[in-house]
């Protein structure tokens, strides 16, 4: 059993372990379904380069829902996010192959705030390229 991440255990600089998130296009199907978002940019290579994408891009609501897994994670309580914002930089780049993109997502509490709650700064990248800028999170650490 692991122990709980408390407010006074938590200094400024503290860093969240780095996890990396696969995404294919199979991926970006489900996540179609799940989600309503069927825009064809998500899935046809054709129309993407059409409007001006290298490829098929993962939705960016995807993007930021695996890059707050590092902090739920961390948490091991999603109820602990009290507010989450992010700016979609660079779009995550999904080839037509098995492989698919990877998005690396690193995490570090940059401030200790009121309320036994902190804010923790997140960069997601994906193929070198930061994809997500301003991702931040305040999380209520008991």
């Amino acid at each position: 059993m692991t122990s709980k991440i408390t407010y006074e255990d938590v200094e400024v600089g503290t860093e969240l372990p780095v996890q990396t998130f696969s995404v294919t296009r199979a991926t970006l199907v489900r996540y179609a379904g799940a989600s309503g978002d069927f825009n064809p940019i998500h899935w046809n290579e054709k129309f993407a380069k059409e409007v001006g994408l290298p490829d098929v891009i993962a939705h960016g609501m995807f993007t930021m829902a695996e890059a707050i897994r590092v902090v739920t994670d961390w948490t091991g309580d999603p109820g602990a996010v009290v507010e989450y914002g992010v700016r979609f930089t660079k779009p995550v780049v999904v080839p037509n192959d098995d492989q698919g993109a990877l998005i690396e997502v690193s995490g570090k509490v940059a401030a200790k705030l009121d309320d036994n709650t902190v804010r923790v700064d997140l960069t997601a990248t994906s193929d070198g390229q930061k994809v997500l800028g301003m991702s931040r999170a305040v999380v209520r650490l008991g």
